[in-house]
């Protein structure tokens, strides 16, 4: 169990290889329980292989992955999923042409006896979702649907959510929507670990700050300290929305 002393996430030295090229190096890090973690970098900092690797969808070729004080280094994705973390990754994980409800119902096709508490808490942290459960998930604004994602997430009552560029491609107020749902999931005890290209955004939403270039962590601390200048030096131009 995680106590005041112990973290939620703990990552040693993790160390992932695409072939030949190391894609991360030895990255180490800690994540209290409900907190928030903003990960920013460049293009090709191994953001993205850094949240496939904590969810298991890429194999490390050395350290470790520890949620709670248990070891998931090279687990499957569905079992780390079970342990406590979910992984969104980019672009919009709903059902199209399926109504709101049936994409939640989804969630829970191996729990169906919890099916009804898991729905009632998502409508409770979303209650537009309640109001459009009828409604084809395509037809929902973007920043809707990514609601609808991680709605669907917590249903399965997550410690850890990975959002990997919820808000890409999104007009500012649906980027709003996407920051205010995560505020929610947050307020729900859920810890969020967020890869995101607006950092001033990130930054305002996070605890703590870890910034990444060539697979390396480059600059981790709170995240109030990491201002304008940090951002120039390591992003090039800082991102607002």
């Amino acid at each position: 169990m995680t106590t005041a002393a112990s973290p939620l996430l703990s990552v040693r030295d993790l160390t992932v290889r695409y072939g030949t090229a190391l894609a991360l190096r030895d990255l180490a890090f800690d994540m209290p329980s409900n907190s928030a973690l903003a990960v920013l970098g460049p293009n090709g900092a191994g953001k993205s292989t850094l949240a496939r690797a904590l969810s298991g969808l890429v194999p490390p070729v050395a350290g470790t992955v520890r949620l709670d004080g248990r070891d998931l280094t090279g687990q499957a994705p569905d079992a780390i999923r079970r342990a406590g973390i979910v992984h969104l990754p980019e672009g919009r994980g709903v059902f199209p042409t399926l109504t709101v409800l049936e994409n939640l119902r989804m969630a829970t096709a191996r729990d169906r006896r919890g099916r009804s508490a898991a729905l009632e808490r998502a409508f409770e942290i979303f209650p537009v979702l309640r109001e459009r459960q009828r409604q084809a998930a395509g037809t929902l604004s973007g920043g809707e649907q990514q609601m609808l994602s991680l709605a669907r997430a917590l249903m399965v009552d997550p410690r850890l959510v990975i959002a990997d560029e919820l808000s890409l491609g999104l007009a500012p107020k649906m980027v709003d929507v996407v920051f205010a749902s995560l505020r929610r999931a947050r307020c729900a005890g859920v810890a969020v670990l967020m890869i995101e290209q607006f950092a001033n955004r990130a930054l305002d939403f996070a605890d703590h700050c870890l910034v990444m270039r060539r697979g390396r962590i480059v600059w981790a601390g709170d995240a109030d300290l990491a201002g304008p200048e940090l951002l120039r030096r390591y992003l090039g131009e800082a991102t607002a929305a």
